[in-house]
């Protein structure tokens, strides 16, 4: 309890939810969402994810739940940018084969906002075994929890009015993640870019 933020991810718990709110009140709650988490991220924290990213030899990405649409979004984002690049998990019971292939120095970044699934604690205790350098965003709720498990946490305000946490500011902080990377690796990305945007066209 006190490590917890005085507010809940729900900013309301009347059923008289989101459907009923004018579009101005729902855009006020998600540029908040936007405007403290940004004031608050740290940009050499952001630099420190992108270089673990940058130099590991293999990165892998996961979300669980509904999570997993963030997790395959910064995948495609980060394939354009650097090789190997892999969902954690993404068949169904493939959790130990996936495991096996991850070794020391690899990346694993990690996006979850609450509940948390009973399934991410051991993953992320085979993670620490393995040496994995863990790169975490969650929501400023979870992050002294999760700071434990991982080299960098970027925390994101996740509030919203139903439906589970708002993911607006996870989204952009991995943009912003991602943007970081590319311009840490400058010139070298551009080629490979190029390339992925071609193979569409040959196909």
């Amino acid at each position: 309890r006190n490590r917890t933020e005085p507010y809940e991810l729900s900013v309301t718990q009347s059923t008289e939810v989101a459907l009923g709110r004018s579009l101005s009140t729902h855009l006020e709650l998600e540029i908040s969402n936007l405007t403290r988490t940004f004031e608050e991220m740290r940009s050499d924290k952001v630099r420190q994810a992108a270089e673990l990213i940058y130099r590991a030899p293999h990165v892998w990405v996961l979300g669980l739940g509904v999570d997993e649409g963030f997790a395959r979004y910064v995948r495609l984002l980060l394939a354009r940018l650097r090789h190997s690049v892999m969902i954690l998990g993404i068949n169904q019971g493939s959790w130990a084969e996936d495991l096996a292939m991850a070794g020391p120095k690899d990346a694993l970044l990690l996006i979850t906002l609450p509940p948390h699934q009973a399934v991410l604690k051991p993953i992320l205790a085979y993670a620490a075994t393995s040496r994995l350098n863990v790169v975490i965003v969650t929501d400023r709720s979870s992050m002294l929890e999760l700071q434990r498990h991982s080299k960098v946490v970027l925390p994101c305000h996740a509030a919203s009015f139903a439906l589970g946490p708002s993911h607006t500011a996870v989204a952009s902080v991995l943009r912003l993640l991602c943007l970081t990377l590319a311009s840490i690796g400058g010139q070298g990305g551009e080629p490979r870019a190029e390339s992925v945007a071609a193979i569409p066209e040959e196909l």
